[in-house]
């Protein structure tokens, strides 16, 4: 059976880390969510072939991921559909049409969003299908009505608060949507939408989601690492046969070390963490749990991680203190920089989003920093706030709005 990711994405100013890459290659738990998800398709062994529509920086998804994806022994052909503007879900899908469309039935999921095999599964037992997962604020998300199992209506962002079913954006479907596609007029959001196709279908069923998990805001990049690492909790240490650890540092619960990575003494790790290939850690650092570092990183002498993802060749210098934050490729942080992560009032900290200060929804979010900036020494940073790619700060600056 083939599937359809839509993965073209665009460019955008809500997000410092996806000016120069797409979404998709986002990294959670040492992995891009485009990873994570076709790590999934792989698990159902039911998936033997994934489009991926692509369209802002195809070239670096089809350079890392080519023909084929391998999990274990579990293997995926993949294949590339071109979107190249930007008009909705439903013309995303539509670009996939000579791939799937002598299918009679074949997947669709967002490749934004991550999803768990087992529920995939569940949608695949359906000729047609939608994934929902009962949220408490349903505003945000589009709302599935179902009776008795079978899909009733879709309302795109209803005007309601209270909890609900939120569409998921993984669906079963038949290849007769291609018809009701190709007939479809732009949605009042002057896009062609693939919930407006769907809902002219009949005997849609509603398959409840166990796991799923939205990458909309930086923020949620936070939860997504969170909810993956947690799953890891019980698991034994993974450490590379290449890994060094010195004889008084102290690894704690669930911690993997890559290959070449030196752990050095007094350095206190405790799980769930992942630390990539080649870094240096330590001495005298606490890596906190929930925390994901990448390859090539360094984390110096008394600094304290926590609940963060640090991406590749990133250097956090000593005396410093990054939490709840995602920090991004090539970032190196003067030594004593601070990120502050909780308002005085614990009120939900907010954060810049398409010029309007809005509400994350979390008690405790720190920083996101773009690739290549450089923060200068004793740089103090507020919660919420965002330093864009290549971007720096003056030795003793306080952040108290967005370095764009």
């Amino acid at each position: 059976m083939k599937a359809v990711i839509l993965a073209a994405g665009k460019s955008t100013r809500l997000h410092p880390l996806t000016v120069n890459r797409s979404k998709v290659m986002l990294p959670v738990a040492n992995k891009t969510i485009l990873e994570h998800n076709l790590e999934q398709l792989a698990a159902t062994k039911a998936i033997d072939e994934a489009v991926i529509v692509v369209g802002f920086c195809s070239e670096e998804i089809i350079t890392q991921f080519g023909n084929n994806y391998s999990s274990g022994k579990n293997k995926i052909k993949l294949a590339y559909a071109f979107q190249t503007e930007q008009l909705g879900t439903g013309h995303a899908l539509l670009q996939a049409e000579k791939f799937v469309a002598v299918e009679k039935k074949f997947l669709v999921i967002m490749g934004d969003d991550l999803y768990s095999g087992n529920d995939i599964k569940k949608c695949l037992s359906h000729g047609s299908c939608i994934l929902a997962k009962k949220v408490g604020n349903i505003s945000s998300f589009g709302k599935v009505v179902a009776e008795k199992g079978m899909l009733k209506q879709l309302i795109e962002k209803p005007d309601e608060n209270g909890s609900g079913l939120a569409n998921t954006g993984c669906y079963v479907l038949p290849s007769s949507i291609f018809q009701l596609l190709r007939k479809m007029k732009k949605s009042s959001r002057g896009e062609f939408e693939v919930v407006d196709a769907i809902q002219q279908l009949q005997n849609v069923h509603v398959e409840e989601a166990g796991f799923w998990q939205p990458v909309t805001y930086p923020w949620s990049m936070l939860e997504t690492n969170e909810a993956i690492l947690k799953q890891r909790e019980k698991d034994k240490p993974q450490i590379a046969a290449t890994a060094k650890i010195e004889r008084y540092a102290t690894l704690k619960g669930f911690v993997a070390v890559g290959k070449n990575t030196l752990i050095r003494n007094g350095a206190y790790i405790e799980g769930p963490v992942i630390i990539g290939d080649d870094c240096v850690i330590g001495p005298n650092c606490f890596i906190r749990p929930y925390t994901s570092i990448g390859n090539g990183c360094r984390i110096g002498n008394a600094v304290e991680v926590k609940n963060s993802i640090i991406m590749d060749n990133t250097v956090i210098g000593h005396l410093s203190y990054c939490a709840d934050s995602v920090i991004g490729k090539s970032v190196n942080f003067g030594a004593g920089t601070i990120t502050a992560n909780l308002r005085h009032d614990n009120g939900p900290v907010k954060s810049m989003a398409k010029g309007e200060l809005i509400s994350t929804g979390r008690r405790k979010f720190g920083t996101v920093i773009g690739d290549n900036a450089k923060t200068g020494i004793h740089t103090s940073i507020y919660p919420g706030r965002k330093l864009w790619p290549g971007k720096t700060t003056l030795p003793g600056e306080v952040v108290r709005k967005d370095v764009v």
